[in-house]
């Protein structure tokens, strides 16, 4: 059963000295996606971790050597066969202590992350730049009180932490997202709430963004997701309770993004949903333990085994 991890914070893990983690997205309109997945594949092959490919664009989190994730990600925006659709595309790093994958898949996918609606797609050329927050702009607006706060993730994410405020739309799947949505829209607009939604890179409030100003809501993301928020703001903690999950080995990282010494043992409960991913977890930390908590470590200054975990976020 889960710890709770909100008011007993864990040790940060020593990072190993040359090991990057890098997730990155775009939705861009590509006319070829089985072209990309052919230069992408070619592309990894000196780092692990799995990378997504559709019509509506890339997603990908992968692992390596310092030098061979800079010379992956300059190819990935200059190689001459992309065309130019990802140049300019940010990546977010963070330090590994544990090794985060053990090998490397590039996939091509109907949707990089799956909302399950026809014709909804991240790939929308006129979205409203406005609406895409900074980490300064975010925390001045989820410190209104007509704002609603919304937690875009999976409930297993939420209770090991969150921003304080957040609300728990109470999904176990992405694609359980929008009924939740669809349900609440005339409350929120009666109430005249705006809506803040967050989730782990940015991905899954870009692709709903736009599909949710259809009830006439207002509604705003934070730019880059929880990772960038953790990577701008050295006092993240002051709205962060607990610690953020990552779909990798490391599980979770704290609010200065280092690996944390939890387990996958105290993020899931024994609910159907979360069993299964236990299961599928604890298959995959088989091949790639998780790197022990070192004796001398002191707690943090503030508070199938043939596949990889594919970005989920």
């Amino acid at each position: 059963m889960p710890s709770n991890l909100l008011t007993q914070a864990t040790p940060a893990l020593p990072a190993q000295p040359d090991l990057v983690h890098s997730s990155f997205y775009r939705f861009v309109a590509l006319s070829d996606p089985d072209a990309v997945v052919t230069v992408v594949r070619e592309l990894v092959a000196a780092l692990t971790g799995s990378v997504l490919v559709a019509e509506e664009g890339i997603s990908g989190a992968l692992a390596g050597h310092a030098a061979d994730m800079a010379t992956f990600e300059h190819a990935l925006q200059h190689d001459e066969r992309l065309h130019g659709a990802f140049t300019g595309m940010p990546f977010k790093h963070s330090a590994c202590a544990t090794r985060p994958f053990w090998k490397v898949r590039v996939h091509r996918k109907k949707e990089i992350v799956a909302l399950g609606l026809d014709g909804v797609t991240g790939a929308i050329p006129d979205r409203a730049a406005g609406n895409h927050l900074d980490a300064s702009a975010w925390r001045e607006l989820i410190a209104r009180d007509d704002v609603v706060l919304i937690d875009n993730r999976n409930s297993f994410e939420y209770r090991l932490g969150r921003f304080k405020g957040a609300i728990d739309p109470h999904v176990d799947n992405f694609r359980d997202f929008p009924h939740y949505v669809a349900s609440h829209a005339d409350q929120w607009r009666a109430e005249g709430k705006k809506v803040a939604m967050y989730c782990t890179g940015g991905i899954r409030c870009e692709k709903t963004s736009a599909w949710m100003q259809q009830f006439g809501l207002d509604v705003y993301q934070l730019d880059g997701g929880i990772m960038s928020y953790f990577n701008a703001l050295p006092d993240a903690d002051r709205d962060w309770q607990g610690e953020c999950f990552v779909f990798d080995n490391r599980v979770a990282v704290n609010t200065r993004l280092q690996e944390t010494a939890t387990t996958i043992d105290q993020v899931y409960n024994d609910s159907p949903d979360e069993a299964w991913r236990l299961v599928r977890a604890k298959r995959l930390e088989s091949v790639n333990p998780k790197r022990p908590l070192p004796e001398s470590a002191s707690p943090p200054a503030n508070g199938s085994a043939d596949d990889t975990t594919p970005p989920q976020d």
